[in-house]
């Protein structure tokens, strides 16, 4: 039997995917700042903002935001300065 996937609290971040919040003009002076990072063992890290009580009364009926997750939302034009760093399918 397959084990399920599980964040690894002990991966690095190793890398920028994509532009910083500066460059993007994403930061607005303020503490925080949306990203996404690559880890050492090829997972993902996203930094946004936490919308998880907004959006848990209108999910779609195939999508569970888990009690250990959170739904994170990004400017669209961060995920788009990511895709020269992402490999085709």
């Amino acid at each position: 039997m397959n084990q399920p996937w599980d964040a690894d609290p002990d991966a690095a971040l190793t890398r920028r995917l994509g532009r910083s919040p500066a460059e993007l003009g994403t930061t607005g002076g303020r503490d925080g700042c949306p990203d996404i990072w690559e880890l050492d063992n090829g997972d993902v890290a996203v930094i946004g903002r936490d919308l998880t009580a907004a959006y848990r009364a209108r999910l779609p009926e195939d999508l569970v935001v888990g009690e250990d997750e959170c739904l994170v939302v990004i400017p669209r034009i961060t995920l788009l300065s990511a895709k020269e760093d992402l490999p085709d399918a």
